[in-house]
C-alpha cells in the first residue's frame, strides 16, 4: 500500500473512533454511519455529533444569521456570472470568553469554530461516496523537477478586517488593491511556507476582480490556462480566497483552536459539472482535497472548516490537482490568515511531498 493510501486509511479509522468517542451509545454511532456511507453528505451528521444531537431536532444556532456567499456563480453559458447566493448558518462553537470586537463601521465580530473533520458539505444532487474516495487516494502525482504548484486568486481584492497591525485603503467594502493587506499577500505566505518544505511554486500576484467583478473567473481562467501551457509540470492549481460570514449586522470570524496562536479557519471548495459545463474529472479534485484534509487534521483539527462540494466549477476544469482555498472570513484580521496558511502548508506541505514521483 503506497503512503497515500496508509494515510487515507488511517484517516478512516480516527474518523471512526472520533464518533464513537463523541457519542457514547452504539445506536447512534450505527445510525451515524450509516447515513455518512450511504448519503456521502457528511457535513450535517458530524456537526450533529459535535454538537450531542440528532438530525431531527437540529435548528440554526439562535442568533445565528444566515451566510452571505460573495462569490459568483458560474453557470451554463456563461464563463462566469456574479450572483451572490445565499445558504443556512453553519452549526458552530462560539466561545463565550471571546471579547466581542466591532468593525469601523460598527458592525459586530463574533468569534466562531466551524469543525470540519474528514467531512464534506454537499450541495449538489451527486451521491458522493466519501469512504470510497478516502481509501482510494489522489490520483494525481507531482514532478520531481519544475513548478508544482500554482496559486492564483481569481477575487485578489478580497481583505480583511483591519487593526492595529494592518491598517489599509479600501476599495470596496473589506476589498484594497492593495497587495500588501489582500489576499495576494497571503498567497505570497503560503508560497514561501511551501518552497520552505522543497515545494515548487508559481504565484500569479495578478488582481482579476477589479476594476470589474464581472467576468473574473473569465479572466483567471486564461491566465491558469497559460501558466499550464507554458510548465506542464504544475500538477496543483489553489485559487486562494477570503471567505464572507455574516448578514450586515453580524460579522463571524473564523477561529481555530489552538494553543498560543491566533488563526482562522480555512476551507477548501470543490466543483463540479451539475451547473451544466463540462467538468466530467471534478471526483480526482476532490480526492485530493480529502487527502489534504486528512493531512490537515492530524496535526491541527480544528484548522480546516469542512470540504464545500458545489454545482459550479470554478475553473477546475483545468486540472485535475485543482481547488479554491478559502481562508478565513472577512471578520478576521490579516495576521489570523497568515497564520492559517503557514499552518495548512506545514500540515498539508509533507503529504504533497509524498505525491512526488520517484
Amino acid at each position: 500500500m503506497g503512503k497515500g493510501k496508509k494515510l487515507a486509511a488511517a484517516g478512516l479509522l480516527v474518523l471512526g473512533v472520533k464518533a464513537a468517542a463523541l457519542c457514547g451509545t452504539g445506536a447512534v454511532v450505527s445510525s451515524w454511519l450509516d447515513e455518512v456511507f450511504s448519503s456521502g453528505r457528511m457535513v450535517t451528521a458530524s456537526l450533529n455529533l459535535e454538537l450531542g444531537r440528532h438530525e431531527d431536532s437540529a435548528s440554526p444556532t439562535p442568533g445565528m444569521p444566515g451566510i452571505l456567499a460573495t462569490d459568483p456563480v458560474e453557470s451554463a453559458g456563461t464563463a462566469a456570472s456574479p450572483e451572490p447566493s445565499s445558504e443556512s448558518a453553519p452549526e458552530t462553537d462560539s466561545s463565550p470568553e471571546a471579547t466581542t470586537q466591532y468593525t469601523d463601521e460598527g458592525t459586530r465580530i463574533v468569534p466562531t469554530t466551524i469543525y470540519g473533520g474528514l467531512t464534506i458539505k454537499n450541495s449538489t444532487s451527486y451521491n458522493i461516496d466519501v469512504g470510497a474516495m478516502v481509501a482510494e487516494g489522489p490520483s494525481i502525482t507531482l514532478p520531481a523537477e519544475g513548478p508544482q504548484v500554482l496559486i492564483v486568486h481569481t477575487h485578489g481584492s478580497e481583505a480583511y478586517t483591519p487593526d492595529a497591525y494592518d491598517q489599509y485603503e479600501e476599495t470596496d467594502t473589506d476589498r484594497t488593491e492593495d497587495k500588501n493587506y489582500n489576499v495576494i499577500r497571503v498567497g505570497d505566505e503560503l508560497a514561501k511556507a511551501f518552497e520552505a518544505q522543497g515545494i515548487s511554486v508559481l504565484h500569479d500576484r495578478e488582481i482579476y476582480d477589479y476594476p470589474s467583478y464581472t467576468g473574473s473567473y473569465s479572466r483567471s481562467g486564461a491566465s491558469v490556462e497559460s501558466y499550464l501551457a507554458q510548465y506542464p509540470s504544475i500538477a496543483v492549481v489553489i485559487d486562494l480566497h477570503r471567505d464572507a460570514l455574516g448578514d450586515g449586522e453580524v460579522t463571524y470570524k473564523t477561529v481555530a483552536e489552538l494553543d498560543g496562536q491566533a488563526s482562522s479557519q480555512l476551507m477548501m471548495l470543490v466543483g463540479t459539472g451539475e451547473s451544466g459545463l463540462y467538468h466530467p474529472n471534478w471526483q480526482e479534485n476532490l480526492r485530493l482535497a480529502l487527502y489534504l484534509q486528512q493531512a490537515v487534521n492530524a496535526k491541527y483539527p480544528t484548522l480546516a472548516r469542512p470540504i464545500s462540494v458545489v454545482k459550479e466549477r470554478y475553473n477546475q476544469h483545468l486540472s485535475t490537482g485543482s481547488f479554491i482555498l478559502e481562508v478565513g472570513s472577512n471578520g478576521n484580521s490579516l495576521q489570523e490568515a497568515i497564520t492559517a496558511v503557514r499552518l495548512f502548508a506545514d500540515a498539508a506541505g509533507p503529504a504533497l511531498k509524498e505525491l512526488v514521483s520517484a
